[in-house]
């Protein structure tokens, strides 16, 4: 059986691509997908939380997974390994399309498996040292990091509850008991009173 697997981090990507990736893979090479399997949810989830947990339940000898690429599978070198194992295990092929990796029961699959996933991890761990060396840098030179407050929304979201705030301010309610009514946290009320030099 052929099984297509697509997962993305967030409901804002798309399945669609990696879909239209299978779908051309597999008519360049005259095959059919027998099965899909979608799911929405960051490849750091343990495996058995996740729809391809059921995959490699179900998958048998001489089965066949396609993915867009070995990171779909997951995001870091012990858990791909793990599942390349476990596939390797029940004789379970694993085809990659970006990557053109053909991982099957052999020595070569399992030293190119590791390889990759190794890689890829490396990648990953330079890539964020990278971003660590170069915030720290900035904070050394000065500069603010994160968006300015107030920057994506020019009107704050007590705006339009400025005159209840004042009359209630007026009859001696608490801020604590004002934040409530307004459906904030105390902080967020209390930064909006300095904004609006009401502290």
């Amino acid at each position: 059986m052929n099984n297509g697997y697509i997962r993305v981090r967030t409901d804002k990507q798309t399945v669609e691509n990696q879909r239209h990736e299978i779908n051309c893979f597999c008519k360049q090479h005259g095959m059919s997908i027998d099965g899909w399997i979608e799911e929405t949810i960051s490849g750091t989830r343990s495996v058995d939380k996740r729809k391809l947990g059921r995959l490699l339940r179900k998958v048998q000898a001489g089965d066949l997974i396609i993915c867009a690429e070995l990171s779909r599978l997951g995001r870091n070198l012990f858990m791909i390994m793990q599942i390349l194992s476990f596939c390797m295990g029940k004789e379970c092929r694993v085809w990659t399309v970006k990557d053109g990796y053909r991982l099957g029961d052999d020595i070569q699959s399992k030293v190119l498996a590791f390889a990759f996933g190794l890689s890829a991890e490396i990648e990953r761990n330079l890539i964020s040292e990278r971003t660590r060396q170069a915030l720290s840098r900035m904070r050394d030179q000065g500069i603010l990091l994160g968006r300015p407050a107030g920057a994506l929304n020019k009107r704050h979201r007590l705006d339009k509850q400025e005159r209840k705030i004042i009359r209630m301010l007026d009859q001696g309610i608490g801020k604590r008991e004002i934040a409530r009514r307004c459906n904030v946290c105390p902080k967020t009320l209390y930064r909006w009173l300095r904004m609006k030099s009401m502290m």
